[in-house]
């Protein structure tokens, strides 16, 4: 009985130590490609993909919709209220925007953003 205590004990001890050490959780693609693109790459892509960019919010257009652009091209994003989580964002501010190309026919082609970082 004591040695099946201790083999039970020493495998939780043991499977703790291997959580703790890698961490747990999912660790691998996640969608994005997590370096940043430039928006005139970015334009050239298919319809839904996934994309980062980092520049500037220039303009509000209403709507959720703003001009974002990194120097290299403008495009329109859309932000959802929920997503902006009470931050406040200036010209100024250098951003990182997590999103998916939107193109449709007839409309401009535009970002929808799922979440943004301010650097």
């Amino acid at each position: 009985m004591k040695k099946m205590l201790f083999v039970l004990f020493a495998t939780c001890v043991f499977a703790n130590m291997s959580y703790a050490q890698f961490g747990g959780g999912f660790e691998g693609p996640s969608g994005f490609n997590t370096a940043p693109i430039t928006v005139k790459q970015a334009l050239n892509l298919h319809d839904n993909s996934r994309v980062v960019l980092k520049g500037h919010i220039v303009n509000s257009l209403g709507d959720e919709k703003y001009t974002f652009t990194d120097g290299t091209a403008e495009v329109i994003v859309e932000i959802d209220d929920e997503d902006w989580a009470g931050r406040k964002v200036t010209p100024e501010d250098t951003i990182e925007i997590f999103g998916e190309l939107d193109k449709e026919m007839f409309e401009p082609t535009k970002i929808d953003v799922d979440s943004i970082r301010i650097q």
